[in-house]
């Protein structure tokens, strides 16, 4: 018998200065069996990064033609395709073909470190991809964050994102390895 995901419910409440950003989003998070609490969290601060009204999460882990999160418009095309972790460089490709604007949110310390090394050259030739890798350690303490129903406050400021539960905060700062435009909305 297959595992089923478990649902996990988020208030997230984002000020982004940067962008100037600032509502509240009311998330349902479907963690996928084999999912970390880790990754689940990254997914929301890249939620955060990017809050928008037709923002939404994909099938990500379990769903191979669907991004961690994704942005689309009134027409159905896409226009952020967001992926979590270190996804294939084919991957990454196929998604700068059919997406506006491709970001890749890496973590895992020494391990996305490799395959920023493996896969850069390769992924400068994408004019559409923004590439940021998440330090580790404040991904390990965001993955402390991680409950089935979370109250979140998310502030964005000069590139660092700070996520707090009322009870403890992590701050994150997050390192851009391959950056495009921003796009005018």
């Amino acid at each position: 018998m297959a595992l089923k995901s478990t649902i996990h419910k988020a208030e997230l409440s984002v000020s982004d200065i940067d962008r100037g950003h600032y509502a509240n989003h009311t998330l349902t998070i479907a963690r996928h069996p084999s999912e970390t609490e880790e990754r689940m969290m990254v997914r929301v601060i890249a939620f955060a990064l990017h809050a928008d009204e037709q923002l939404a999460f994909g099938g990500g882990v379990s769903t191979e033609d669907e991004p961690a999160l994704w942005r689309k418009d009134l027409t159905g095309s896409v226009e952020e395709w967001i992926e979590v972790g270190l996804p294939e460089e084919r991957r990454v490709r196929r998604a700068s073909g059919v997406a506006d604007r491709v970001f890749v949110y890496t973590y895992g310390g020494r391990g996305a470190d490799l395959w920023w090394k493996q896969n850069a050259t390769e992924l400068a030739r994408l004019a559409n991809l923004t590439v940021v890798n998440l330090p580790y350690e404040s991904t390990q303490a965001l993955a402390k964050l991680a409950q089935r129903n979370m109250k979140l406050d998310c502030t964005i400021q000069e590139g660092q994102v700070w996520l707090s539960d009322g009870a403890e905060s992590v701050a994150v700062e997050p390192q851009v390895w391959q950056a495009v435009a921003p796009a005018r909305r």
